[in-house]
């Protein structure tokens, strides 16, 4: 059941001096802070219009799916994790439509990267994640290594999930172009994202440190919620807690003491990949194997339904994007990857 739990998040100070530093470099060199902006026109890779993964007759609810170029789809290096959609965050009425986004994480040492997804003109970019540094007054970075497990897009924000540490920070105007010839090593990648701050997660003597696996944001409450979930064998802990978000700056909101606490549900089902709520109603993926279709939950904790075999194989992630009237997710096993798109109505409690 529902409860107020000793867990809790501390925000670090921020990177700015470092942020600037790196941008005013990179501006030096030729590149440097360009935003989303300055991006979208320079995504490189192609997506292709594919059919659902596996047969309708077993379940499958995908009504739309695409997939990556040849590289991305077969790569044993980088295997994708998150999604979120710039949806209800003003992109819209910026750029013309919306966009995914894509979270990565590096099987050898490469950290992890997001990919900005636009499937109105079938292009996508990769973007680099990154802790950035000063040191002696030389402005640096390195990758930033976390699963990736989910991300979310709030406001100026991309959040990414990590795991037992908590989750980090990115303004998205802080995206980065590092030109040709740099001395930065960017593992191939073109634009970096730098962490603006992290949320650490703790907790209380007695109690289990939450596990970041993926969130969303839960905007049928009164006010906006993240909402975050643990992947976990049937032996392990699959939580999912409820953060209150502050109104002003869209970040979690912390009380006096700087510590924002969440209430907690316990009632998770096994092998948890992904959740979005919609209009009160959970929606959950869970994964099954590398060669069989997950499933969806839907419900709430405690009661939900299974539609089994109804994704594609190995879920990941999952968002909803209330245009498309779909929700979205993608698949990590190399041959096997895809974005695909299943409709809500597919989908009944």
């Amino acid at each position: 059941m529902a409860h107020v739990s000793g867990l809790h998040l501390t925000r670090t100070a921020e990177n700015g001096a470092e942020i600037d530093a790196l941008a005013a470099a990179l501006t030096a060199d030729g590149g440097g802070r360009v935003g989303i902006a300055g991006m979208l026109p320079d995504l490189t890779g192609r997506l292709r219009r594919t059919f659902a993964p596996t047969p309708r007759l077993l379940g499958l609810k995908v009504s739309r799916a695409y997939t990556w170029e040849a590289a991305d789809r077969r790569d044993p290096e980088w295997w994708p994790q998150g999604i979120t959609t710039s949806a209800l965050t003003g992109f819209r009425e910026e750029f013309g439509h919306d966009v995914l986004a894509s979270s990565w994480y590096s099987k050898h040492g490469a950290g992890s990267r997001i990919s900005i997804i636009d499937l109105d003109r079938h292009r996508y970019g990769h973007v680099l994640l990154v802790t950035p540094m000063l040191k002696d007054g030389v402005p640096g970075f390195k990758p930033l290594k976390v699963h990736a497990g989910g991300i979310v897009w709030h406001r100026d924000f991309l959040h990414v999930a990590g795991t037992g540490r908590g989750f980090y920070s990115c303004r998205l105007d802080d995206l980065m172009r590092v030109p040709a010839g740099s001395p930065y090593e960017t593992w191939g990648h073109r634009y970096v994202l730098p962490v603006r701050f992290a949320h650490r997660g703790n907790a209380d003597e007695g109690e289990t440190k939450l596990r970041f696996s993926f969130f969303t944001i839960d905007r049928s409450t009164t006010e906006p919620t993240l909402v975050v979930g643990e992947y976990g064998s049937s032996r392990q802990t699959r939580r999912m807690a409820r953060f209150a978000l502050d109104a002003t700056t869209g970040l979690v909101a912390a009380d006096a003491e700087g510590l924002a606490r969440p209430v907690i549900d316990d009632r998770g089902q096994a092998r948890m990949q992904g959740v979005s709520v919609v209009d009160g109603v959970y929606y959950v993926t869970s994964s099954r194997s590398g060669y069989l279709p997950g499933s969806v939950y839907v419900g709430a904790p405690g009661a939900f339904r299974e539609h089994r075999f109804a994704t594609a194989i190995g879920p990941e992630d999952l968002v909803w994007w209330p245009e498309t009237k779909r929700f979205w997710s993608v698949s990590e096993h190399p041959r096997r990857r895809w974005i695909f798109g299943m409709k809500r109505s597919d989908l009944p409690a």
